[in-house]
C-alpha cells in the first residue's frame, strides 16, 4: 500500500534554531493520526511542510511526498499543479475564513481550484457545486446557516465550515493545525467527532495536531509525538502511556495537557452533559 504521506531526513532551521532535526515518519491511507508535542516542539512547522507552505533547509538529503507527489527535494519546493493540491486540504486555528461572505459562499471557495479559471476568478458557482456545499454543511451540522455570514458565527462553527470547504475539495488528506484549541470543550468535542466520522466514513487521511491529548486518545489511532524537534514517539495511541506522556512534556501536570483521570469527569462529557453551550 502507498503511504499518503512519506517524510524522511527532514531538517528545517529558522535562524540559530533548528525547529525540526532529522524527522522520518509515514502515514498509511485512511490513517487518524494525532500530531502532538509541547509548545515549540514543531508540529506547525511539519504541517507546512505537508502541504508545501515551508522547505526544508537548503541542501538538504529531505524528501516529502504527500499522495505520490514529491514536494520537495534537496530543501526545495516542487509546485504541483491544482488539481494535485486539490487533494490535500488544510485546517487551521483561526478558522481562516472571509468573515464578509456568507457560510455557503466559504464552502464554495472549496471548489475554486477544481473549476475553470474564468469561472473562478468571477466566483460563478453553479447549481450542482451550490448542491455540494449545501450536502457539506449537512454533514458538519450546520445547512442552516448556509446564508449567514461567517463573522457572526462561534468559533466551534467556524471550525465547522472549515471542514465542510475540505469536503467540497474531496482532499483526501486533510491536515489539521490545532484545530480545536481556541474552543471549548463542548464544541472541541464535536469538530473532533466530526472529523474522525468524515476520515471513518469517507476514508480520508487526518494529520491532527492537537495539544489535549485525551482527544487524541479518544479520535486517533496513532500518534507521532515531537520533541525539541525530534521524534519522540510513533505508535499505536494504545501505548501512549502517562508515564510517556509525563516524559514528552516534562513531567507537567497530566491535567495539564489534557489527560483526565478522574472517571467522574470524563462520564460528564457526553452530548447534553454539563459542558456549555454548543458551538
Amino acid at each position: 500500500m502507498t503511504p499518503v504521506i512519506k517524510v524522511s531526513m527532514l531538517s528545517k532551521t529558522f535562524g540559530a534554531r533548528r525547529v525540526l532535526d532529522q524527522i522520518g515518519f509515514e502515514v498509511a491511507p485512511g490513517e487518524r493520526v494525532a500530531l502532538i508535542g509541547p509548545s515549540g516542539a514543531g508540529k506547525s512547522t511539519l504541517l507546512r511542510q505537508l502541504v508545501g507552505l515551508s522547505h526544508p533547509d537548503r541542501g538538504s538529503p529531505a524528501r516529502v511526498e504527500v499522495l505520490g507527489r514529491a514536494l520537495s527535494r534537496a530543501g526545495r519546493v516542487r509546485r504541483g499543479s491544482r488539481a494535485e493540491r486539490l487533494r490535500t486540504g488544510y485546517i487551521f486555528q483561526q478558522f481562516n475564513l472571509a468573515g464578509r461572505l456568507n457560510v455557503l459562499t466559504n464552502v464554495l471557495i472549496g471548489r475554486l481550484g477544481a473549476m475553470p479559471r474564468m469561472r473562478a476568478l468571477c466566483g460563478w458557482f453553479c447549481a450542482d457545486e451550490r448542491r455540494m456545499a449545501l450536502d457539506a454543511l449537512a454533514r458538519v451540522g450546520i445547512d442552516h446557516l448556509a446564508g449567514q455570514r461567517a463573522n457572526t458565527l462561534s468559533g466551534g462553527q467556524m471550525q465547522r465550515v472549515a471542514i465542510a470547504r475540505a469536503l467540497v475539495q474531496d482532499a483526501e488528506l486533510i491536515l489539521a493545525d490545532e484545530p480545536i484549541a481556541s474552543l471549548d470543550p463542548r464544541a472541541a468535542r464535536e469538530v473532533m467527532e466530526i472529523l474522525e466520522r468524515v476520515s471513518r466514513e469517507d476514508g480520508r487521511t487526518l494529520l491532527v495536531s492537537l495539544h489535549q491529548v485525551d482527544y487524541a486518545r479518544r479520535h486517533c489511532e496513532r500518534a507521532i509525538a515531537l520533541k525539541d524537534g525530534r521524534l519522540y514517539f510513533d505508535g499505536p495511541i494504545g501505548e501512549l502511556t502517562d508515564d510517556r506522556l509525563e516524559s514528552l512534556y516534562d513531567n507537567l501536570a497530566l491535567d495539564a495537557i489534557g489527560v483526565e483521570r478522574d472517571a467522574r469527569r470524563r462520564a460528564l462529557d457526553v452530548p447534553g452533559g454539563m459542558l456549555g453551550a454548543t458551538g
